[in-house]
């Protein structure tokens, strides 16, 4: 949960929902930082733990189903357009101002770009912070080795020990 450079384009996006929750703490922005409240609320909290899922299945866990059904509901749902830029490039774009047609548009961005898969979430049982992975290989494990990864370290070395 250290400060590390942003997703590339619109992951951040994505990457920012996905952090609005401490899973350490329990402290939740969601609210204050996407400005939701209500049922609306309820949607982005569960659009946020499905991606989180998905964030987790690209670091090598198994995604559960009712994360993978839910995530692929709003997403199907997300209302998008396909629009061309003067210059000839094409994208999706979103045709409201909903969290899940920006999310299902970042998304389509970083597909198209072969980022998707490099937005992780952290193995520490109780971090599961979002973070880019921008290790050469793209087989990064935690948000940050000083703290995740030394302590996944540790307990490996002092179980190996006794």
């Amino acid at each position: 949960m250290t400060e590390r450079a942003p997703a590339p384009g619109g992951l951040a996006l994505v990457e920012a929902l996905i952090n609005t929750l401490r899973v350490d703490t329990g402290e939740d922005r969601l609210a204050a930082e996407f400005g939701v409240s209500g049922a609306a609320l309820a949607e982005a909290a569960d659009l946020r733990e499905a991606l989180r899922a998905a964030c987790l299945a690209h670091a090598g866990h198994a995604m559960p189903d009712t994360a993978h059904t839910a995530l692929n509901d709003v997403l199907a749902a997300a209302p998008l357009t396909l629009s061309v830029t003067p210059d000839g490039t094409a994208a999706l774009r979103p045709t409201g101002d909903g969290l899940p047609a920006r999310v299902a548009a970042a998304i389509a961005e970083a597909v198209a770009a072969g980022t998707w898969q490099r937005l992780k979430a952290c193995a520490a049982d109780d971090c599961r912070w979002a973070y880019y992975d921008r290790s050469p290989a793209g087989r990064g494990r935690w948000c940050t080795m000083s703290v995740c990864g030394s302590r996944a370290k540790m307990r490996s070395y002092r179980s190996r020990q006794q």
